[in-house]
């Protein structure tokens, strides 16, 4: 097995990325990236041979669970949280064509319900596996491709509405 120094090296980022997903503010998903890391090496010795991303994913999620149900009034709203994020080399025109369509869909995540929107999160933004992604939010395999499905049909019916809107 990695150690934790290199486990936390290779998945700094995507830990990151996916709690400031959740939290919708960067300090918070800094201290929750903290958190998750401080968990894993407590309970390293739990760790089952499992796939080390899907486990931390697993322990990032719980985390966030904890800190949602202590802070439950306190929810931030934020609709440019992802626009910090460091953003892959592409051609100019088409990285802002991509840079709109995303955060489009991004907005309209927000709007959805948590479990939606963490099921998208998880499988189509961090690429995990169905049931990776169905175990980190501990659910069965048949309900979080339920959830998926809505999620994503959610997002097709209001970006359809969206360009109805605008002709």
């Amino acid at each position: 097995m990695k150690s934790i120094d290199s486990i936390y090296q290779f998945y700094f980022q995507d830990i990151y990325r996916f709690l400031l997903s959740l939290s919708r503010d960067p300090y918070t998903a800094e201290d929750l990236l903290q958190e998750t890391f401080l968990r894993a090496y407590l309970y390293l010795e739990f760790y089952q041979n499992e796939n080390v991303k899907s486990w931390l994913f697993t322990v990032a999620y719980r985390t966030y669970i904890d800190y949602y149900r202590k802070h439950r009034k306190n929810v931030v709203t934020e609709s440019d949280f992802f626009q910090q994020l460091p953003k892959k080399e592409t051609d100019v025109h088409q990285q802002i064509i991509l840079s709109e369509e995303v955060q489009e869909v991004l907005t309209l995540m927000d709007q959805l319900p948590d479990k939606q929107r963490t099921a998208m999160l998880l499988h189509d933004i961090h690429e995990l596996s169905y049931k990776e992604a169905a175990q980190i939010m501990e659910i069965k395999l048949g309900h979080f491709k339920i959830v998926l499905f809505r999620g994503r049909q959610a997002i097709r019916q209001r970006k359809e509405n969206n360009n109805d809107e605008n002709i």
